[in-house]
């Protein structure tokens, strides 16, 4: 299986983890009675970390399925190349380490792991040409 679609894969994982993390700082603050019912009503403000990684897992949701998409056209299309892998390995790794950039608030530095995020992104688009 070519790197990319193994990256691919770890990806999704991540995501899966990430909504883990979410979701269990969400319920110190509003606790499982609001995660068990209907959610009626208007939803709790979540503040601090639990608000930071809320954004975060919103911020994966924007670009995760154009990365999916991405790998996964180049892999069909025949377009796959080392391009493909490098840009892959680079948004994955990236996203590994935007977590906790943004969980603990770490500001500029979180923005710029973005950049290298959005980076890995373009070599597998580019790589589709």
């Amino acid at each position: 299986m070519p790197i990319g679609l193994v990256w691919l894969g770890w990806t999704l994982v991540l995501a899966v983890v990430q909504l883990f993390l979410t979701a269990a700082a969400c319920r110190q603050q509003d606790g499982l009675q609001w995660a068990s019912s209907n959610r009626d009503g208007d939803p709790p403000r979540y503040t601090g970390m639990a608000a930071r990684l809320k954004r975060a897992q919103a911020n994966l949701a924007e670009t995760l399925p154009i990365f999916i998409g991405a790998v996964l056209l180049a892999w069909v299309s025949g377009h796959y190349s080392p391009l493909t892998g490098w840009g892959a390995g680079i948004y994955f790794l990236a996203r590994v380490v935007y977590i906790p950039a943004y969980a603990f608030g770490w500001g500029p530095v979180r923005s710029l792991i973005w950049g290298i995020s959005i980076a890995g992104l373009l070599l597998v688009l580019i790589s589709l040409l």
